[in-house]
């Protein structure tokens, strides 16, 4: 135990480093050029040139995608479900991708769906079709799904990560604050359910599923993400008041945990205790961004709505 901790604190010390550095990055980048503003001539009007946002997230997310598709596929491998690893992977890149372009408004006012639901369909014909090459017909089905299955739970929920960092409309600018927000707010609900749990714990959440697991735990875990959220917000501009905070660290606290629910419920199918073995301490690559992918279409909701 003593030794899962020290690796624990160490590497994600080493991680939230890393993390900061990528954010920092990706702050710098779209300030220096967002200083390149230019007057937009040929429309007769005045306009300016937004920075390029999210190329440090970008940077990460296709850092992590390779090796969490890994992870994925062998977790799925337990019920003969073993997607393409290559496509798969190629597949969500390129909707991380994807999400990045569309701040630019001539590609997501042209081609922006279109280019998203083509990259989903395509993932699906190149699983069949590399089936095909090799002359067997045998798993195809489950080729093609478990393909499309980890193109979408990695890819498409990083698609919306990457869509919130670089969303601009009139009542929202993505920022990095606005990542860091979510992560903070998923991190310290896992913080605050583990304290709460162990001092406070009686009734399991899902005995079943995750025996560690207490509503006393979960009900502390929301408590400190409301918390957090209203801290983070006063950093997001005139236009959050504490009370949206409050509730943004409520729901995506509480969605965090289902995140986690959700990747125990593979690893209870695949009879493993961890999705992988890359990080010390932690397990893999799945089990540190699992909670954070999942709620990261709730919070595009969520700041959509405020």
């Amino acid at each position: 135990m003593e030794k899962a901790l020290r690796n624990r604190l160490a590497y994600g010390s080493l991680m939230l480093a890393g993390l900061f550095l990528l954010l920092w990055l990706d702050q710098r980048i779209e300030l220096w050029t967002g200083n390149l503003r230019y007057r937009v001539m040929a429309i007769g009007c005045h306009g300016y040139f937004h920075g390029i946002a999210g190329v440090g997230l970008l940077i990460l997310l296709l850092l992590i995608l390779p090796p969490a598709t890994m992870e994925m596929a062998s977790l799925l491998a337990a019920e003969r479900v073993k997607p393409y690893r290559f496509i798969s992977a190629a597949g969500s890149g390129a909707m991380v991708l994807h999400a990045f372009l569309t701040q630019d408004e001539r590609f997501e006012s042209r081609m922006g769906a279109s280019s998203l639901a083509f990259i989903i369909v395509f993932v699906m014909l190149a699983a069949a079709l590399r089936r095909a090459w090799v002359r067997q017909t045998e798993d195809a089905i489950h080729l093609m799904a478990g393909t499309v299955l980890a193109t979408l739970y990695l890819g498409g929920l990083g698609w919306f990560l990457m869509a919130l960092r670089v969303k601009h409309s009139p009542h929202f600018d993505g920022s990095t604050m606005v990542i860091l927000m979510i992560l903070l707010v998923v991190k310290f609900t896992d913080i605050g359910a583990y304290f709460g749990g162990r001092s406070l714990g009686k009734h399991r959440l899902i005995p079943w599923l995750s025996p560690g697991k207490t509503w006393e735990g979960l009900i502390c875990g929301m408590a400190t993400a409301g918390i957090v959220g209203i801290v983070c917000v006063q950093y997001l501009g005139d236009g959050f008041s504490w009370w949206k905070g409050l509730i943004f660290g409520v729901v995506i606290g509480g969605i965090g945990q289902l995140g986690d629910l959700l990747e125990s419920l593979m690893k209870r199918d695949a009879q493993v205790k961890d999705s992988g073995s890359l990080i010390p301490g932690f397990g893999g690559i799945l089990d540190v961004i699992d909670s954070p992918l999942l709620a990261a279409p709730f919070a595009y909701l969520l700041f959509s709505l405020f």
